[in-house]
């Protein structure tokens, strides 16, 4: 037998039980307490290590000082701390005892009542892990009651141990959408016993048999407690509120839940307080300083940033779009084979032990051909540890009209893509944004070169047969049977054997290329650059000539790639890290969590529930995206009871536009898909065109100096033929843009008409872009299809998002988006109207380089884009290379959309008349030498005379007017 004697503040008692070995640990009932005060801790203890009793409080710690006694009952002496060998109990370890964990003393105020447990518990039990670890316990439901742990207590990354305990739950409580009605979730339901966890952003709760989480809630600013009976509808309840749900848990007694309840708002308003005010904008996260941040203009240097940051992925990826292709290169021109293929990169980083989940946009499939069930069934078998969840389910969430359209990429919850690009086919493309991509290869003098696999041969390296066709060594230089194939194929042999020959590893496998093959690498790249094929299969598209079709066959063309030119994209990305890394990682945490309750097949313990990780260890970052620099961020979205199972739904990314735009002093540059603002609270809610049009008018009356550009695409992209007045799709939008800028007493145009007349016209510019190129001896011309969601104000201000202008992006109760607000902490010296002007290091290059681009200045030296509102570039660079460039354009191809066509009739009579091209090919030539750039004057008078809505008896006018808005 061993005696222990508990040391307590204020009595000495003795308790006595058998020595257990440590396989036959039993929980021990309290059989003695010499008040209900001093010793109600006392009654669970436990034999931790041989000879050793611990009794742990069930809100502190308290040593037992063991001593031998003998059979009769006399005390054997021996110092504190110590005790007399027990052979029979001791670990088989070589004869060496096991090491006994040094546990913390008390320190004073240790023996309360539960429901008067301190801080002090919480900083006791922190001390643990380092000693009561390191011994095997298994964290059952019994020994985590005992110590008041589980296996989420001491994880870095979730923040500080919380509170923890048993407690009953009720079912129900969810803001789904129609869910709620008749009072059904107060009179049906359930109780349930499980072990909750507060942390210092989010609660949940686990089952304490399997210790599988069961719900996560986040905090935010509807955040509550209440213990009053008449909030919590039982006895001994307290109910936890947020937008999300509202939980109620039952506990033993009044005193146990006014415990409960006033711990966990303490615990959360000292350590959440962030997460719990309704921030800048309405946002649900706050402003961050100090975010490494980087822009992306066109999805070239994006996609492989992309590509890098998923190979340094060490934990976990969250990715999410509204289209994903899983087959698409992020890196081109493609001499590594399949290695930086979106598909094989994620089943990499799976093999590695990386957790990858996925959510994709379930579109209605009568409507769209993205064929997201494609997508989804291709990731998923490519290893259990990618998961893909599609939403929503259209019959019973009743969703039919609006869209999942984020696109984000999330690395380890620390680095974050965020924009308007998503994986998928059409995507990539660079400042260059060529029309044709034939696949010609130009031989270098030593070597042939053309993109195409690499043999696993090579080195007798790979990772394995995937078990699927589309997973062959080859699939990627598969091409139609079309014209060039041949060529093409002979070239694809040549740069095998020149990759075998210089030793490179196989594409697919893990292994680094050494030093001299990348040098070679490097070299058959530069000789590739522009000569080989950038877009393979179905990423060579042209959606306005032909929208896609058999996705399933991603490497089959479907588009006649020597006959009919692209269709250029051009877009605006960015990459956020820190504090708002994580509040990415939150959206998209709240929004996977949401679609894991309403749709009962992905309620698996194989569909796991995500936890967020704390803000507290944001600033240790084991990767950074290269060119950052420092800047203040904040997350904004567009969310509502649909997409993200909120209360009230969140606008911010909308007013964060109308208010940048209110505060902006000197200019506004947009670039964005689509252009339908200007609020009549009848058809159009948004009220972005309204608060340009005030900040112009607002100029005018002061007599300062105020520009505003607008960007956007010459013609929806909709599939239809614009010779023919386009389809009832194209029309609607178009009727929708043209409402917004100049048409209507409601647009823009027109409201500064009546506030200036005709001087409205050095105030606003409208353009779109366009470029052309030679097609198997032809000429051709294209519009560059403008796909940004981007406002730069000042040059030190910018929003980068998923979030097109109009109501299906911006009311936040329609299409989900997720945008960043950029505000620069680093300034540069530039120019703003002749005078110098401390402008923001990040937007001032961001806009620099769009307007370079744009204006052609990466190509031409005397193009000055550095004062973005003088008389000169407004007038004299910005105005007259739009004018010119149309005027051009018209004249060589009588290309459509144009100004001169302000009817139907008028149309046919435009196309009937041939263009340069057709007629003096080499003068043709010679005017289009004089194009600089990519930017054109938006045709505001096409079809201004023609009714542009979807006329009765069409497909198009059924759909409620909301879609198109």
């Amino acid at each position: 037998m061993l005696a222990t004697i508990a040391v307590c503040n204020t009595h000495t008692h003795t308790h006595t039980h058998t020595a257990l070995p440590l396989c036959q640990v039993r929980f021990l009932s309290s059989a003695c307490r010499t008040g209900p005060l001093d010793c109600l801790t006392c009654r669970v203890s436990v034999c931790l290590s041989p000879c050793v009793c611990v009794c742990v409080c069930y809100f502190t710690l308290c040593f037992f000082f063991p001593y031998a006694v003998t059979p009769s009952g006399d005390r054997q002496e021996g110092r504190p701390g110590t005790s007399p060998p027990c052979p029979d109990i001791r670990r088989q370890t070589g004869g060496e005892a096991r090491d006994i964990p040094t546990l913390p003393r008390g320190g004073g105020d240790e023996l309360v009542r539960e429901e008067q447990v301190s801080s002090r518990k919480v900083r006791q039990l922190s001390l643990l892990p380092a000693g009561l670890l390191s011994v095997e316990i298994d964290l059952k439901k019994k020994t985590m009651e005992f110590i008041d742990v589980s296996q989420l207590s001491f994880i870095h990354d979730l923040g500080p141990k919380g509170l923890e305990g048993m407690v009953l739950k009720r079912s129900g409580g969810h803001r789904i959408p129609g869910l709620n009605c008749c009072g059904h979730t107060k009179m049906c339901y359930r109780w349930s016993k499980r072990w909750l966890v507060v942390k210092d952003s989010f609660l949940l709760y686990m089952k304490p048999d399997s210790g599988a989480i069961s719900f996560v809630m986040l905090f935010d600013k509807e955040f509550s407690v209440k213990m009053d009976s008449k909030d919590t509808d039982t006895q001994h309840g307290v109910r936890v509120d947020s937008l999300s749900r509202c939980l109620v848990l039952k506990c033993s007694s009044y005193r146990h839940a006014r415990w409960w309840g006033q711990a966990i708002e303490g615990f959360v308003h000292k350590h959440g307080a962030a997460f719990l005010t309704d921030h800048r904008f309405g946002s649900f996260a706050r402003q961050e300083e100090n975010i490494p941040a980087k822009w992306y203009v066109n999805g070239k240097t994006y996609m492989e940033d992309v590509a890098n940051a998923l190979e340094e992925a060490k934990e976990e990826i969250f990715i999410t779009d509204w289209w994903l292709s899983p087959e698409i290169f992020l890196k081109r021109p493609i001499v590594e084979g399949n290695r930086w293929r979106l598909d094989h990169l994620l089943r990499r980083k799976a093999l590695q032990g990386v957790h990858i989940y996925v959510m994709l946009y379930k579109e209605v499939e009568l409507a769209l051909g993205i064929n997201s069930g494609y997508s989804k069934l291709t990731l998923r078998h490519l290893h259990p540890n990618i998961k893909v969840m599609r939403h929503p389910d259209h019959v019973s969430s009743a969703v039919y009209l609006w869209a999942h359209h984020e696109k984000i990429v999330v690395i380890d919850q620390s680095v974050a893509f965020v924009g308007g690009i998503d994986m998928a086919y059409g995507r990539w493309d660079d400042r260059e944004h060529r029309l044709t991509d034939v696949g010609s290869v130009t031989f270098s003098q030593t070597e042939q070169a053309s993109s195409a696999n690499v043999a696993t041969q090579a080195n007798g390296k790979g990772d394995g047969s995937y078990g699927n066709a589309a997973f062959s060594a080859d699939d990627t230089v598969v091409q139609p049977k079309i014209k060039g194939q041949s060529r093409m194929r002979r070239a694809k042999m040549s740069i095998k054997r020149h990759l075998q020959k210089h030793g490179l590893a196989h594409a697919d496998s893990d292994d680094e290329l050494d030093p001299d093959a990348e040098r070679n690498l490097q070299s058959c790249e530069d000789d590739l650059c522009g000569n080989t094929r950038f877009w393979h299969g179905k990423d060579y598209c042209n959606f306005v000539h032909k929208d896609w079709i058999e996705l399933d066959k991603p490497f089959d063309d479907f588009i006649d790639r020597h006959v009919t030119p692209r269709m250029p994209w051009h877009d605006i990305s960015s990459v956020v890290h820190g504090k708002a890394a994580r509040d990415v990682a939150r959206h998209f945490i709240q929004r996977w969590n949401f679609t894991k309750i309403v749709k009962p097949k992905y309620r698996l313990l194989s569909f796991p529930y995500l936890l967020p990780k704390s803000h507290t260890t944001a600033g240790h970052q084991r990767y950074q995206v290269p060119g950052c620099v420092n800047t203040k961020v904040q997350i904004l979205r567009s969310a509502s009871d649909w997409s993200a199972g909120i209360k009230y739904h969140e606008e911010s990314i909308h007013n964060a536009y109308v208010q940048v735009i209110e505060k902006s002093q000197h200019f506004i540059y947009i670039e964005n898909q689509f252009f339908i603002s200007c609020a009549d609270n009848r058809h159009v809610f948004n009220k972005i065109g309204d608060a340009i049009a005030e900040r112009i008018i607002k100029a005018h009356r002061e007599g300062k100096k105020y520009r505003v550009y607008v960007v956007t695409p010459l013609l929806p992209g909709f599939e239809g033929d614009i010779r023919t007045g386009g389809g009832s799709a194209i029309q609607a939008i178009m009727h929708f843009n043209y409402r917004t800028m100049n048409r209507g007493d409601h647009s823009i145009i027109s409201q500064l008409k009546r506030e200036m007349d005709d001087q409205w016209i050095n105030y606003i510019s409208i353009a779109g872009l366009r470029t052309h190129a030679e097609l198997e001896g032809k000429l051709v011309t294209e519009l560059i299809y403008v796909h940004s969601k981007m406002l730069i104000a000042d040059d030190n201000t910018v929003i980068i998002g998923s979030a097109n202008i109009n109501d299906r992006s911006m009311l936040g109760k329609r299409d989900s988006e997720v945008a960043v607000i950029v505000e620069d902490s680093e300034t540069v010296t530039s120019v703003m109207d002749g005078l110098k002007y401390q402008a923001g290091r990040f937007a001032l290059h961001l806009r620099v380089e769009c307007f370079k681009t744009i204006l052609g200045a990466h190509t031409d030296a005397s193009i000055d884009v550095s004062d973005p509102i003088s008389d000169q570039f407004y007038k004299e660079v910005w105005m007259t290379t739009c004018a010119r460039n149309a005027t051009i354009y018209q004249k060589v191809f009588r290309c459509l959309p144009s100004s001169d066509v302000r009817n139907i009739l008028e149309l046919e009579g435009y196309l009937s008349k041939p263009g340069l091209d057709q007629e003096d090919p080499a003068r043709a030539r010679e005017e289009l030498k004089k194009i600089r750039g990519f930017v054109v004057q938006f045709p505001l008078q096409f079809l201004a005379e023609q009714n542009l809505l979807p006329p009765i008896g069409s497909k198009e006018a059924m759909v409620p007017m909301e879609v198109w808005t």
